[in-house]
């Protein structure tokens, strides 16, 4: 994709592109080899750019949305002019360099939605349709293709029922395995490994229309639960592996720039994963200067040492902390109006038991958005509430501020839901202070 001009600004920001398996989409008609991430090298080699602004969004982003997205996200953060200020005045000539990063995260579509009434017997597209969706969205390998040829030609002929035939569940566990869903239930575990046993029954017995607003119940119903999984799985793959690095090279490339991410949903997950790298413990040239996970779709314990539910087994993303992958602040936001994650992310992590929708109740299973980062010390990490735009934050480089947001990220006309609510100014202005106290902290460029 060619750069995207933020209109009304003068600035733009490169969309770089990932499939599924976290190769670069070489589709940029005007990049040599049409990879983008090559004339964003060059670029960067310049040593014209000071600040390199990282941002990865979520679940259910295609390409359409991912620019929506990224152009209201970043022109917050171009039109907090005092923040930028700060910025210049801290380090000399300031000048930033920013990157939308698209993966594909559509775990499920718009022809899966209710048709209005709520009800699971009515589908909102002719099956067929979801089935093909299906294919596109989990890959056309034969054992996926012959799998999901069962489930759905039982669907048709009884979407509703309430008990799996043998040869239905069958399939579902070879959908399972052909998918390369590991099961824990470990705490501990890789985004999309820390899934519990997968048994389809468990599914079908437990099925909820809360459950995110499908109209796929029944005999479909556990393809959300897959699709989750998945969705979360390709968030780590893709961040371990071509975007961790992307990074590195763009480090190597401008060894005098800061670098500041952030991830909304799964995107924290991606963010997480191009510092930690392969298996969470690869190195970077440098740490990355601060971090900013928005409404989180990953575990609260996933950069603690020791997991409360699960003695012995740090998170997964421990190692961030653990080696200094961030020279500057780490900050979350929460909201207890993000319905999405409050509700959807331990659901869609683990149907039945060890969850809880409680910001006040710290559950095995639970999702940053609604509860932070959690199983740190007092000296780690700190609660704090979001601040109008206009105030000073107080960020400490290597610590964890969890920022409690219901007065900023909530329902609101125009907004489809508060897990969306994050292109205000009280958020970009937020992220500006994160990268402000890194920008302070000696080392690279100073």
């Amino acid at each position: 994709m060619p750069f995207q001009d933020i209109a009304g600004t003068g600035e733009r920001y490169a969309l770089v592109c990932f499939d599924k398996k976290g190769v670069e989409r070489p589709d940029d008609p005007d990049a040599s080899g049409g990879k983008l991430s090559d004339r964003v090298i060059e670029d960067l080699k310049t040593g014209a750019y000071t600040s390199v602004f990282l941002f990865s969004h979520g679940w259910k982003g295609d390409i359409p949305a991912a620019i929506r997205q990224y152009d209201k996200w970043i022109k917050a953060m171009i039109d907090q002019l005092s923040d930028r200020e700060k910025m210049s005045s801290i380090i000399s000539g300031f000048k930033p360099y920013w990157i939308g990063l698209h993966w594909p995260s559509q775990p499920w579509g718009e022809e899966e939605f209710a048709a209005g009434d709520g009800s699971f017997d009515a589908p909102a597209a002719p099956l067929v349709e979801i089935q093909e969706a299906y294919l596109a969205r989990f890959g056309e390998d034969p054992e996926i293709r012959q799998a999901l040829e069962t489930i759905f030609e039982h669907a048709r002929k009884n979407a509703a029922a309430t008990e799996f035939p043998d040869v239905v569940r069958e399939a579902y566990l070879k959908l399972h395995k052909a998918l390369g869903l590991a099961e824990g239930p470990s705490a501990g575990a890789a985004p999309g490994a820390d899934n519990p046993e997968f048994d389809p029954n468990v599914f079908i017995e437990s099925d909820d229309v809360s459950f995110g607003g499908f109209n796929i119940g029944g005999i479909l119903s556990p393809l959300r639960q897959l699709s989750f999984w998945l969705m979360k799985k390709r968030a780590n793959t893709i961040g371990e592996g071509g975007l961790h690095d992307f990074l590195v090279r763009m480090m190597n490339a401008a060894p005098n720039a800061r670098f500041h991410l952030m991830g909304h949903s799964f995107g924290c997950i991606v963010v997480s994963s191009m510092i930690g790298g392969p298996a969470g413990k690869a190195s970077l040239p440098r740490p990355v200067d601060s971090v900013a996970l928005v409404q989180g779709a990953l575990s609260l314990w996933s950069y603690c040492d020791d997991i409360p539910h699960q003695r012995g087994t740090p998170g997964y993303f421990r190692e961030i902390r653990g080696r200094k992958k961030v020279r500057g602040p780490i900050i979350t936001t929460r909201s207890k109006f993000d319905t999405a994650v409050g509700r959807f992310y331990p659901l869609g992590v683990r149907v039945t038991g060890d969850v809880a929708f409680d910001p006040e109740e710290l559950p095995k299973f639970g999702g940053v958005g609604t509860f932070g980062l959690r199983g740190l010390s007092e000296v780690e990490s700190t609660d704090e509430s979001m601040l109008p735009k206009d105030k000073e934050y107080a960020f400490r480089p290597g610590v964890i501020h969890n920022l409690k947001s219901d007065e900023y990220i909530r329902l609101k006309e125009g907004v489809s839901g508060a897990h969306g609510d994050i292109a205000g100014p009280e958020v970009a202005h937020a992220i500006w202070q994160a990268a402000i106290a890194g920008a302070k902290e000696k080392g690279i460029g100073s």
